[in-house]
């Protein structure tokens, strides 16, 4: 028999069980996972999307965590483990290249930028810690969307209105994104040029973990410095060292 149970700690439960997820869940499972009525779990659910703790996908008829709840675990991830494991390596990736780094977290369908660390004397970016971009645009997002299994891909981008323009270049449509995304994989990192910003190139690996989506990026201006030669190297060095901090094993 389904016990009753308080709104508060319901929610937390749903926020939890989603977040552990490798794919959004149909409003049923997490009924039957939470020992709730289906009908309170609807209206749990519907009151947690509309602060954006979950987000329903409609064509699938399945929920996935939401915005809000990576905001709540953003003052965590701030201090452990992500950015602080992740500060150091960056640094040092800047360093190295002389070219601006930064390290995103997947969002939906965008990035959120978690680091940023500026090269001295390189133009200022439209990217800063809390800006968010759609993810199939960035070189950071398609690292990120590479190692997603394709179900997932086709709940974030069921169809051509799920894709956004803001150069006129990049994929405008499912097919383009999964071919793009074959050869971001089959490669182990991603690019980009002049989609985000014109003028601007970057290339971004991606972080391993079980725990978090997130990659590494550097951005440089393409009209005005030429990319070290060994800064793909670098990038990569870079994603593994964060990932081997955050606990990963090759």
């Amino acid at each position: 028999m389904a016990r009753a149970v308080p709104s508060a700690t319901a929610a937390i439960r749903v926020m939890k069980y989603l977040s552990g997820q490798p794919l959004p869940v149909s409003a049923s499972r997490i009924a039957q996972v939470m020992d709730m009525p289906r009908s309170s779990s609807y209206h749990l659910l519907a009151a947690m999307a509309d602060e954006d703790f979950v987000i329903h996908y409609p064509d699938d008829k399945t929920w996935g965590i939401g915005i809000a709840a990576w905001e709540v675990g953003h003052g965590f991830a701030q201090q452990e483990p992500l950015a602080r494991l992740a500060r150091i390596p960056l640094a040092r990736l800047v360093d190295a290249v002389g070219h601006s780094a930064h390290l995103v977290m997947l969002s939906h369908s965008d990035v959120l930028y978690v680091i940023e660390e500026r090269a001295p004397g390189r133009p200022p970016l439209v990217t800063d810690v809390g800006v968010r971009l759609p993810a199939h645009l960035t070189a950071s997002g398609r690292a990120i969307l590479a190692t997603l299994p394709p179900a997932q891909i086709r709940a974030l981008y069921p169809g051509k209105a799920a894709f956004v323009n803001r150069t006129g270049k990049g994929p405008q449509s499912p097919i383009e994104l999964r071919r793009l995304l074959s050869t971001t994989r089959q490669r182990g990192y991603a690019s980009e040029d002049g989609e985000i910003t014109p003028g601007f190139s970057s290339l971004a690996a991606p972080i391993r973990s079980t725990a978090i989506r997130a990659s590494v990026a550097v951005t440089w201006d393409a009209g005005r410095d030429e990319p070290a030669g060994d800064l793909l190297a670098a990038v990569l060095r870079t994603a593994e060292e964060i990932s081997r901090r955050l606990g990963a094993r090759r």
